[in-house]
């Protein structure tokens, strides 16, 4: 397709002209025979161009942003914005809700007390400029022929062509007025990416559309067979944010920050190379300047400080334990039916009418490769109805794969692509 011919559907559809079953049958199209990168970067040119784009050339500096593909349990934007802010990078993200298994940035947020996502560009682009950190709602005319386009594809099945997935992200993160970008490539049962080739092929369109609109992209393809850090939810997963930034939590989720942010910190010139950008970003969580940043950033959106410093958290009115059903080595935790289980508890949407649970969720007690005894406590489970807990159970019950032998170690950083 020739880029004028993008232009003339993208445009006729997000004006109303071109009807909802012409513009299915060209996703449908699309997912039977793919679009090549010229075709990809038009598409997202066009998508770009449907609405306004928000300027940050007012802030100095090399702006940046960073977008993960989704997973379960990746809270790394609650780590990684803070901290990488805190290094004197500003970063300026528009996030999205969740739905099904994999958890939405806002929905975590939202989950402080009195925090605002739905701020204006005017507002977003002075935040960015003071506290050198802000994420909210994408706005009503940032690309909406994204949303329609989205939308569609959610009913058509066609949600996970290559093609429209680098668009529909690209079309986002170059609207929003970044510089420089860090793609976190999901890859696993967890994930929408399936294979590491599905993963380096997506990563390749994001660039080449990267670099024909002047901005640096570096794509890192991460593991999701298992969820990431220990607890899956919203509230949940700010907590152990939170004592990510102070220097604890898991290591896993500790690494991709630090990996991420690296990148981040080298594409905004901050550092030449990638391991004394991981060393200067490793101190600021150690002597507790990221979790002061995050504490500004709650501010400075509304949200109640005093609550995420106090580490007093609400809990959910049933808190019950999963138990091992087998003695041996955990050979495999999908990330699949982790989220699914997440979800039922009550901390996802089966459907975007679904109303959140923000306490709901699960915090997993062991990881791959622990060895376990027969009745071993592995998860626990957080809900407001004690009606949910079977069929979280039964999500439980096919996540967990025993072994007697100890599995092979899996890498967390499968592959960067530049």
């Amino acid at each position: 397709m020739t880029e004028e011919e993008i232009r003339f559907v993208v445009d006729g559809f997000t004006r109303g002209s071109i009807p909802d079953y012409q513009v299915s049958a060209l996703l449908m199209a699309i997912c039977f025979n793919g679009l090549d990168q010229k075709e990809t970067a038009s598409l997202t040119s066009a998508m770009i161009d449907s609405g306004e784009r928000i300027d940050l050339s007012s802030v100095p500096g090399v702006k940046v942003d960073k977008h993960s593909t989704g997973g379960v349990g990746d809270k790394t934007t609650l780590v990684l914005g803070p901290l990488v802010a805190a290094a004197g990078l500003p970063v300026a993200k528009m996030s999205g809700r969740g739905l099904g298994h994999t958890g939405g940035t806002l929905d975590k947020l939202e989950s402080i007390p009195g925090f605002q996502v739905d701020i204006s560009p005017e507002d977003f682009v002075r935040q960015v400029g003071k506290t050198g950190l802000a994420v909210c709602a994408q706005s009503q005319k940032l690309v909406p022929a994204d949303k329609k386009l989205y939308a569609l594809r959610d009913v058509t099945g066609t949600v996970e062509n290559l093609s429209l997935i680098a668009s529909s992200v690209m079309s986002k993160k170059l609207a929003s007025g970044a510089d420089a970008i860090v793609i976190d490539i999901k890859v696993g049962d967890g994930a929408f990416v399936k294979t590491v080739s599905e993963a380096e092929e997506l990563a390749s369109m994001m660039i080449s559309t990267a670099q024909e609109m002047g901005k640096k992209l570096v794509a890192v393809i991460t593991n999701m067979d298992q969820p990431l850090g220990m607890s899956v939810g919203n509230l949940l997963e700010v907590q152990e944010a939170i004592e990510t930034l102070k220097g604890k939590g898991p290591d896993d989720l500790k690494e991709v920050c630090l990996i991420l942010g690296s990148h981040m910190l080298v594409l905004g010139n901050r550092f030449d190379s990638l391991e004394p950008a991981k060393s200067h970003l490793q101190t600021l969580l150690e002597n507790g300047k990221a979790f002061e940043k995050f504490c500004e950033f709650v501010e400075s959106q509304g949200g109640d400080v005093e609550f995420v410093q106090s580490a007093n958290f609400p809990e959910s009115k049933v808190i019950l334990s999963y138990h091992a059903k087998e003695e041996g080595y955990l050979m495999d935790i999908n990330a699949l039916e982790i989220g699914n289980a997440s979800m039922f508890l009550g901390a996802g949407r089966q459907t975007k009418e679904s109303t959140i649970d923000h306490l709901a969720g699960l915090v997993l007690l062991k990881k791959q490769g622990d060895f376990v005894r027969k009745g071993e406590t592995l998860a626990m489970l957080h809900t407001e109805n004690a009606g949910f807990i079977e069929k979280a159970k039964t999500s439980l019950d096919k996540a967990f794969q025993y072994s007697s032998e100890k599995p092979v170690h899996q890498p967390l950083i499968l592959k960067t692509v530049l």
